[in-house]
This record gives structure tokens, sequence and C-alpha cells, in this order.
């Protein structure tokens, strides 16, 4: 049975990433630092060679593709890009912990941004259909992330890749995996580190199941 190999990888850190603030649709570039700490895990790590790379067009995961595979062959694919926060975008909660190397101290934000506004109180409750204002549903979410898996599997069975790359955001990573992979998970087990990620192997039969 011919295996095909994705290797899902998360985009290197922005500067909204260190802030803490909501980063969907917002195309940052990677930090300074970000950047840096990508071309370290380039050097050291033992990336596969891959064949193929698809993209989220965000700036973000374009520049972590050409640091970490600069002469792969990529491609753009619209469905990739992060949740759209809505008017959430670019706001802080009121409290949070940095996921940044070297910025782990829970911070306080000045107390206009988010945690006192009830729509925000809702989104917090979670569900498939609870969107932020003006922003998209987790469920749309999942269906164009569905629609990119659909692409990216059927290119790679119709040009024979065996091996290819996902460089997109942790929100639709945790999504993908979460949702069609095996074994079930729930999609906070699947959050990964900037530059870092997770290899799947997929079948024709499984895919088709």
């Amino acid at each position: 049975m011919k295996g095909y190999r994705i290797t899902f990888i998360r985009h290197g850190f922005t500067q909204g990433n260190v802030d803490g603030k909501y980063i969907g649709t917002t195309d940052l570039p990677l930090a300074k630092e970000g950047a840096e700490q990508l071309y370290d895990i380039a050097e050291k790590a033992d990336y596969p060679s891959f064949q193929k790379i698809y993209i989220s067009p965000l700036k973000r995961c374009l520049q972590t593709a050409y640091i970490l595979a600069p002469n792969c062959y990529m491609v753009e694919m619209p469905q990739l890009r992060e949740m759209d926060f809505g008017e959430f975008e670019g706001k802080t909660p009121d409290e949070y912990a940095h996921d940044c190397p070297g910025h782990f101290v829970k911070q306080q934000f000045l107390p206009d941004e988010l945690k006192d506004r009830e729509d925000y109180k809702k989104f917090l409750e979670g569900g498939l259909d609870n969107p932020p204002p003006g922003g998209e549903s987790v469920r749309e979410v999942v269906g164009r992330c569905y629609d990119a898996l659909s692409v990216i599997i059927g290119d790679m069975m119709e040009e024979g890749l065996t091996n290819c790359a996902v460089i997109t955001h942790s929100g639709i990573i945790m999504n993908i995996l979460a949702c069609f992979g095996l074994p079930k998970r729930r999609a906070i087990e699947y959050a990964c580190g900037f530059g870092e990620g997770f290899e799947v192997m997929v079948s024709a039969s499984m895919w088709q199941r």
C-alpha cells in the first residue's frame, strides 16, 4: 500500500505572538528573533527533504518556508490561512503567558482590551458556531481545512509525491489533526511550538474512508 507523508509545520513567531495578541488574518512578518530561531532550528534539526510545500499565503508562513526549505517548490493555499478573529484581531486578553522563547512571565494589559467585553466572554464559551464579531466560526475553519486536505492529498496522489510539507498556523494544524487524524485527540493536544509540528502518514484507502 502506497503511503504519503505530510509534515505539518507551524510558522515562526511574530511580534504579535510575543505581545499575546489575537493574530489571525493580520499579515505580520516574522519577528527578527523569530527568524533567528528558525535558522537555528533549521541548522540543528533533521528536517526531511520535501518534494513540495503547501503554504498559508500570510507573510509569517512564507518567510518560514523560505528559511526552512529555500529550494523547495512551494504552492500558496488561501485555505491554510489562520482563523479570522474579526473584532478581536490585534487585541489581547487582560493577562496571558508568553509562549515565545525567553518570554514566559505573565504580564498585565490595559483594561480596554477584551476581558470586559460580553461578546468576548461569549466567544470563550467555544463551540462550532460561536464566531467572534465579524470573524470566522470554527465550523467555517474546519470546512476549509477539509478543502485544503482534499486538494493536497489529491495533488500528491496525482503527481506521485510521497513526501510533502504544510507550513501554516497553530490553529489550522490543531483543527486538521483533531478533526481528520488518528488517533482521535482534543485539538489542544496537537499544539506545537514555533517551527515544530507533526508528521502524518496517509494512504488512499484511509483518506477515502
